[in-house]
């Protein structure tokens, strides 16, 4: 049992000893959970946030609306966090940035653009960024960018499928590369209830994904998108920001936003992980592969001395029940009436014969007398003499005395 108890304790520790160096080394470096909007309730906002177009807080605090709700014009707005972070490793240009943002929103009947998360290099005025062009990104945008749209209006310029649906736009337009219809899932953008999306990029399997429900209900398993892309090569060791901007596109729709939250972490480039849609494209699958065999090879070992370790342990507690448990001091308590006889007859009896009695050391008459002490007496004991008197120990209370003469 002790060796048992050993590799319990082993194989505890090295999990744990796993486990603490995949949180050492996966940490996040940015992060930020906006529950409501205004100082009172981040007092960060200012330093970190800023508003742009006609995007202001509203409900004391508990919305950011994007556009507000006139007609006859466009009317768009952004949010932005201002603190930039990189995708790679400025020395070796390998891609160690993976992130997770969530976020709450609500868009309002309307014939208008929806809103947008978009990924842009920073670097100068913001207002070559944003203006009032589709999503309220500018048309005159100098820079590569990666939006995820959430579109409530066809627009066949931009081939759009239908007026609700989620794209992943990237470069500098608006025609996206990979799409999917938000009424397969049952969900209306444009329908004014709150929504929660959850856009995830992980560096290592170089893609991103996109899921989307409605407020309150838990994270799809299934994402809507799983896009590959290489987000390293856009932008190399430049700095990024990332913000959520919309367009009303002359009508009254109203973008609003509830909540939001972005999580930024670092992941060595040696630690590798399976894509988070390993099916979704062919030729990753046999990197895929690869990585997912030395991983079962590694959790193959490790249950395999698990195993060998039990195995040893259990033989080991059997040979020595099997060698040491048999050999016990315990003597069995019998039945037993305690009669005294004189001990010369006795000695005189058991020195002259040459028959062995069972379990005794003692000599017995003769066949007859052997076979009732072996039937009725248990045994002998010399060790009990006392004066002139030796206790018998048997079955019966009475051992008739002649039986001892000669």
């Amino acid at each position: 049992m002790a060796t048992l108890n050993q590799n319990q304790r082993y194989n505890f520790s090295f999990s744990l000893l796993i486990f603490y160096f995949l949180t050492l080394i996966t940490k996040p470096i940015s992060s930020f959970s906006l529950q409501g909007f205004n100082g009172d309730q981040n007092p960060n906002f200012d330093s970190d946030f800023t508003l742009l177009g006609d995007a202001q807080i509203a409900n004391e605090g508990n919305f950011v609306n994007l556009t507000s709700p006139t007609s006859g014009f466009t009317s768009s707005g952004q949010i932005v966090y201002k603190k930039p972070f990189k995708l790679v490793d400025s020395k070796s240009l390998k891609p160690i940035i993976s992130f997770s943002t969530e976020f709450t929103f609500t868009i309002t009947p309307g014939n208008g653009d929806g809103l947008a998360f978009v990924i842009f290099p920073s670097g100068g005025e913001l207002s070559q960024v944003f203006d009032q062009g589709y999503f309220g990104v500018s048309d005159k945008i100098d820079r590569k960018f990666v939006a995820v749209e959430y579109d409530t209006r066809k627009d066949d310029n931009v081939g759009d499928l239908n007026g609700n649906h989620v794209g992943v736009d990237v470069g500098s337009s608006f025609v996206s590369k990979d799409i999917s219809d938000v009424s397969s899932i049952g969900l209306l953008l444009n329908g004014g209830i709150p929504l929660k999306s959850w856009i995830d990029y992980e560096a290592s399997s170089k893609r991103l994904e996109i899921r989307l429900a409605e407020s309150g209900s838990e994270r799809p398993v299934q994402p809507l998108i799983s896009f590959s892309i290489d987000l390293s090569k856009m932008w190399g060791d430049k700095e990024i920001l990332v913000g959520i901007s919309s367009s009303s596109g002359n009508s009254t729709q109203v973008s609003s936003l509830s909540s939001w939250s972005f999580k930024v972490r670092t992941v060595p480039s040696s630690l590798h992980s399976q894509p988070l849609d390993p099916q979704a494209h062919s030729d990753e699958e046999r990197p895929i592969r690869r990585n997912k065999s030395r991983f079962l090879t590694v959790l193959g070992a490790l249950i395999f001395a698990t195993g060998c370790g039990t195995l040893v342990a259990f033989v080991a507690l059997f040979f020595w029940v099997v060698l040491f448990g048999r050999h016990s001091n315990v003597v069995p308590e019998m039945p037993m009436n305690p009669v005294d006889f004189k001990y010369e007859k006795i000695a005189d009896f058991v020195c002259s014969w040459g028959l062995e009695c069972k379990m005794t050391n003692f000599r017995c008459a003769n066949r007859n007398l052997y076979k009732y002490l072996f039937e009725n007496v248990w045994c002998l004991s010399l060790y009990e003499i006392e004066d002139d008197y030796v206790r018998l120990e048997e079955h019966n209370s009475e051992l008739p005395i002649s039986s001892f003469e000669r």
